[in-house]
């Protein structure tokens, strides 16, 4: 590692890097790394700040059957809690780009009783806007910031048949074309610029082994716990266990049950969210990105935009740096 270099890392540490295009501004000592091997933020569930708050949706399929029922009978009372509890992201998806977010969680949806093919996100409820909509707002985004590298993330398909699968993923060609990283690519951010490609695309369903442009899934550690401690205590278990080889994402997402809810009647998940990143970001700073069994990649979270969470999952990766001196 050069003493430029060196100077440069002393001058502008990466937590002060500019958040937007913080992936350029690393040290040419981490252009050579397996972008598996830095650590990444990411948005959990990246595309609930536009759920349909008019009550055209429906609530989503996977809710249980008597949450459906009392949504069907007692919407005026029922909605108010879904969406407090549904919501993980305030921010668009531009906002959340500009912030530092490089990995996007998307649950992808067909709409019941809807005769277009139409795609949209869900998380409780349906959202508003569509998939190729949010797609091309990505696309967009991509254009202005030719060196960043964003990773999608399809997953949790509800309600799509082949055909629509068949669309969905034309639809990612048409708009990201030359832009999209074949699997069998380096992903090392000199190679990826070197060959113009900006987007990696995993998706979670047996159709990707038919395209070399998209991924597979990408393993997704959740905790399923609704209290900090508890899931500091369940990651630290499965790093003792090593980390997978490829990409993965560590999920510091909180989730609430139906006893949290409701013994919790005025709070929101925001709510519950905020009190415990003080916890969670602390539990953070002590991690490390690498090859290593325990160390970590992409990092997810709720409401990215609302802390230190982007610049702090970014700043782990001086230790990288501080390896190669």
């Amino acid at each position: 590692m050069s003493s430029t270099t060196l100077s440069e890392v002393t001058q502008t540490p990466l937590i002060d890097l500019p958040m937007d295009s913080w992936m350029s501004h690393l040290p040419n000592a981490l252009w050579d790394i397996p972008l598996f091997n830095l650590t990444i933020p990411g948005s959990h569930n990246a595309i609930t700040y536009c759920l349909d708050k008019n009550d055209r949706s429906p609530v989503d399929l996977t809710q249980p059957d008597m949450l459906q029922k009392l949504d069907k009978y007692m919407k005026p009372i029922i909605r108010p809690f879904v969406y407090k509890w549904a919501v993980t992201q305030e921010r668009c998806v531009r906002e959340q780009l500009d912030c530092g977010v490089r990995y996007c969680d998307l649950r992808i949806a067909h709409r019941p009783n809807d005769s277009s093919s139409d795609l949209y996100f869900y998380h409780g409820v349906y959202t508003t806007v569509t998939v190729e909509t949010v797609l091309k707002e990505i696309k967009a985004w991509l254009d202005a910031h030719p060196k960043e590298i964003v990773i999608l993330s399809f997953s949790h398909f509800l309600g799509l048949s082949q055909e629509l699968h068949t669309l969905l993923i034309s639809t990612i060609k048409n708009v990201f074309d030359s832009k999209l990283c074949p699997k069998t690519e380096g992903v090392t951010l000199r190679n990826l610029w070197s060959l113009g490609y900006q987007l990696i695309v995993s998706y979670d369903n047996h159709v990707a082994n038919c395209h070399r442009e998209l991924w597979s899934h990408i393993p997704y550690w959740w905790a399923n716990k609704c209290k900090a401690e508890a899931l500091i205590e369940e990651f630290e278990r499965r790093k003792n266990n090593g980390r997978p080889g490829g990409f993965f994402v560590t999920g510091i997402n909180l989730t609430e049950d139906l006893k949290y809810i409701c013994s919790h009647p005025t709070e929101s998940l925001k709510d519950m969210v905020m009190t415990t990143y003080p916890t969670l970001l602390s539990w953070v700073r002590e991690q490390k990105p690498g090859s290593n069994a325990g160390s970590l990649n992409i990092i997810a979270g709720d409401f990215v935009t609302e802390s230190q969470f982007t610049p702090t999952v970014i700043a782990l990766n001086e230790n990288l740096l501080s390896r190669s001196t």
